[in-house]
């Protein structure tokens, strides 16, 4: 699972404008990342302008997932990510990125902005503490721990059916005991019956 691109983009009316931008390409070679970063910039714009105000959306694009939210004010974020990030986690990223954002940024930069002139320092940190959805996301992180918990439960489940099994061994041997304790006893009792009557 890992997140490559996160992008704060304004849809305006004929094109759309990059206001800030993160890129995690350490996965790339070297000499491939500036080609992938321009992909990437030139992918999210193309999302944004294409995506209705209002919608969320997922656009697939080779291995990578497109994952687009713009909002009723024209402010776009995007994240592309492989197909196995969870998108719920992708959209609720979108959704505090895009808050923050316009709690921090003038609502009057966004038609005109540029990356270089736009402070919003968060873009980074964000894209790195989601790179692990279970510990970024308190939902997943949850989901995560209830599958430990069942894995846990599963396993013990499946020691106590072995033990259970093994239980029902020394059950079924102490009945066999039983009923030579009692073949010995009814034996025994005709052995001293013998004397009882002198």
């Amino acid at each position: 699972m890992k997140l490559y691109s996160l992008s704060v983009i304004y849809k305006g009316a004929t094109k759309s404008n990059l206001l800030k931008a993160a890129y995690d390409l350490s996965s790339f070679s070297f000499f491939q990342r500036s080609s992938v970063q321009e992909f990437m910039t030139f992918t999210s714009a193309l999302i944004v302008e294409r995506t209705s105000q209002g919608t969320r959306a997922s656009v697939k694009e080779q291995e990578y997932l497109c994952h687009v939210y713009v909002r009723n004010d024209n402010l776009g974020a995007v994240v592309i990510a492989d197909t196995e990030y969870p998108q719920r986690v992708c959209f609720t990223l979108l959704d505090k990125v895009l808050d923050e954002f316009s709690r921090q940024v003038d609502s009057i930069e966004w038609p005109s902005g540029s990356p270089e002139k736009i402070n919003y320092k968060a873009l980074d940190i964000h894209l790195s503490k989601y790179q692990n959805p279970r510990e970024a996301d308190a939902m997943t992180k949850v989901q995560a721990e209830l599958d430990e918990t069942k894995i846990i439960l599963h396993n013990t489940m499946e020691s106590l059916l072995e033990r259970g099994e093994k239980l029902d061994d020394l059950v079924a041997k102490s009945e066999h005991l039983g009923n030579q304790s009692k073949a010995f006893y009814k034996t025994a009792r005709k052995q001293n019956s013998c004397c009882e009557i002198m």
